[in-house]
């Protein structure tokens, strides 16, 4: 019986590893931490690179934000004019319609950021929507007089197509330097030149009752402005040409629908 009992005594055993336990614990847990502050030391490195890339994306991302609405209302226009046969007026207004709810939604989408109330809300979009019409109608019936070569071209201004008004408009708030030299022209300003009248010259007025060409000012300026300015008006949907015949200057017409 003795011999019994010292046998289940001895099965009883247990032998306890809790120190080898604690120290690879301790020597995993160590590992763990040291590759964490590695980690964080190599993220405190990078970080002075990041915040310089992170501003850019901010800017180049609100730059584009406010260019899209001058590219919808503009390009937007002519397309309407060129490719779906709509009238000078009724492609404005389908262009400007079109701008006028996407500042809506721009509006609609800064107040919902800022958490702003319904009538908070209302008023954002109510007053975006107005100054894309204001904008609208301040391009078609206004033109400095610093930006024209003579008052005579300053009354011409009325005569061009809207769109080429509206465009004309966006060029001036975009350069403020930039001139127009010329719109609209008579058979008398071509033997006043010199030279014999071009009666295709989209400077004369259309069947449509507008003058679809304009000249601006190229002299005096850095060449990668005009160059800049001949790109943008050809990326709108414009016909763009340096003239360098009896003087210098950036030819921009509207050619008339198909």
């Amino acid at each position: 019986m003795r011999q019994i009992e010292r046998e289940k005594r001895v099965s009883n055993l247990r032998v306890d590893y809790r120190g080898v336990r604690s120290d690879s614990g301790d020597a995993s847990s160590a590992t763990a931490s040291a590759e964490r502050s590695g980690s964080g030391r190599r993220a405190r490195r990078f970080r002075p690179f990041r915040l310089p890339l992170l501003l850019l994306r901010r800017v180049a991302f609100a730059f584009l934000l406010a260019v899209v609405p001058f590219i919808l209302l503009i390009r937007g226009g002519v397309f309407a004019y060129h490719q779906w046969g709509l009238g000078p007026w009724p492609s404005l207004a389908v262009s400007a319609a079109a701008t006028v709810l996407l500042l809506a939604l721009y509006a609609w989408a800064m107040g919902r950021r800022l958490r702003a109330g319904k009538g908070l809300k209302r008023l954002l979009t109510r007053g975006a929507a107005a100054i894309g019409l204001a904008y609208v109608a301040y391009s078609l019936l206004y033109v400095g007089g610093a930006n024209v070569k003579s008052e005579e071209v300053r009354a011409e201004y009325a005569s061009l197509h809207p769109l080429l008004r509206v465009a004309a408009s966006t060029l001036i708030l975009a350069d403020p330097e930039s001139v127009i030299t010329d719109a609209g022209r008579t058979p008398d300003f071509y033997r006043r030149m010199g030279l014999s009248p071009n009666e295709s010259s989209l400077h004369f007025e259309q069947e449509d009752g507008f003058v679809h060409a304009l000249d601006l000012r190229t002299t005096g300026r850095p060449e990668w402005r005009n160059r800049a300015i001949e790109l943008a008006f050809w990326a709108l949907g414009f016909h763009s040409l340096r003239h360098k015949g009896t003087a210098d200057h950036l030819h921009v017409s509207l050619r008339l629908p198909e």
